[in-house]
């Protein structure tokens, strides 16, 4: 798992998002915070999208990494923001990504996004 979530993260910092949905069963879901998930390939490509656009610069740091859990603890850096988080992985029979629920403090975020 330690080597699925190291690749997960090298994707992230990729600027490449169709590498970060190829982390995910071509059925799989990532939910971000209270936000309706993202289902399939392409629509998480479209979230991964939407994140390297915000941020050129974006670079992930994976933290640490429960594995007995299968929680993944990460920071996002890019542009005026750092914010750090996690995402509750539950994974499919072949080890890729059936369903990602993660979590960051939103209104931090928007704080520093001076919103």
């Amino acid at each position: 798992m330690r080597k699925f979530a190291e690749s997960y993260t090298a994707a992230w910092c990729s600027q490449d998002p169709a590498k970060v949905a190829a982390h995910f069963s071509p059925e799989g879901s990532l939910q971000v915070n209270d936000a309706p998930p993202a289902v399939g390939r392409e629509a998480i490509t479209a979230v991964a999208q939407s994140f390297m656009t915000a941020f050129p610069d974006l670079v992930v740091t994976m933290d640490s990494l429960d594995e007995a859990n299968a929680i993944y603890h990460w920071t996002l850096t890019g542009g005026p923001v750092k914010i750090s988080g996690y995402e509750q992985w539950t994974l499919d029979a072949q080890g890729l990504i059936m369903k990602s629920i993660g979590h960051f403090d939103e209104a931090d975020y928007k704080r520093q996004l001076g919103q």
